[in-house]
């Protein structure tokens, strides 16, 4: 068999890595600072490279960090809970997720058959309420949510690329009348979300039209409700293509193929210490690993 690492210093490699912090780790592994970060040297010795970039106060994964963590960190849950399925320990784990609607109903759902079915003990109570960041450790133990940035001292991790594009129905751009250039836009109306209110302006920027104007803007507090009338013809929806793709409806096309970085963004984020919870680590795993 090939020689392997102390399971202590793959361990310890894990928990930084998640934690993004030695201090944090160390506490939640009941180390001292200095014993945690022997261990970290020795997993780094046995690779023989750096796993980590260090920053003041913070350790952060570098492309080869990145590497190994999605590979020993699924197989490190499946020895745990093989252990618990021999011990007969294993019993039910319940995620507090709170999640925006759209991405629930566009992203998530259809893909949770597949974390099912690699842990079933793992269950999930979706929570659609509004001001899911402040209610992160007093009612919900992680969330997915748009913005801008994540502020420490929370965990965020950003899910997709989160262009923006021009989401329009299929005959728009394959009828009699197609549109064919960004400058026709101007004869149409514009679908936007209140929360994303300056992704025309932003994509408008982006391919050099910065004065470019449609003839209407309507705005919307649903996701669903603008991809839904995007596809009965009222409208060009500007979204992001994480949006697009999840829709998975044969009546929306991408109009144009300019494309604009999003300010907004959608994010993974929970306390740092609740990514020590199994059902957290777990679904956070899967999430920015198989489940993207």
């Amino acid at each position: 068999m090939r020689r392997l690492p102390p399971l202590t210093a793959v361990e310890a490699f894990v928990q930084v890595a998640r934690l993004g912090s030695v201090k944090a780790a160390a506490e939640e592994l009941a180390l001292s600072s200095p014993a945690l970060s022997r261990r970290v040297q020795a997993m780094e010795r046995f690779i023989g490279r750096p796993l980590f970039a260090r920053r003041h106060q913070a350790m952060l994964l570098n492309g080869d960090g990145e590497m190994l963590l999605s590979r020993i960190a699924p197989a490190l849950d499946a020895l745990g809970e093989a252990i618990e399925q021999v011990t007969g320990e294993a019993e039910l784990m319940r995620l507090k997720l709170g999640v925006l609607p759209l991405y629930a109903s566009r992203q998530l759902i259809h893909r949770l058959p597949d974390l099912r079915a690699r842990y079933p003990h793992l269950h999930i109570d979706i929570d659609t309420g509004a001001h899911a960041l402040t209610r992160l450790g007093d009612g919900l133990d992680a969330a997915i949510v748009l913005a801008r940035e994540i502020e420490p001292p929370l965990y965020g991790r950003k899910l997709g690329r989160n262009r923006i594009v021009a989401i329009g129905n299929r005959a728009r751009q394959e009828g009699p009348n197609p549109l064919t250039d960004p400058t026709e836009l101007a004869k149409e109306t514009i679908l936007l979300h209140r929360d994303m209110q300056d992704n025309f302006v932003l994509w408008r920027q982006a391919i050099g039209m910065p004065g470019l104007e449609p003839r209407a803007i309507d705005m919307f507090d649903s996701g669903q409700l603008i991809l839904e009338s995007a596809a009965e013809g009222l409208g060009v929806a500007f979204m992001l293509d994480f949006h697009l793709e999840g829709a998975s409806d044969p009546r929306l096309v991408k109009l144009f193929a300019e494309e604009a970085e999003a300010e907004s963004q959608y994010w993974f984020v929970c306390r740092r210490p609740a990514l020590s919870r199994r059902p957290v680590r777990l679904f956070h795993d899967w999430l920015v690993g198989d489940g993207q």
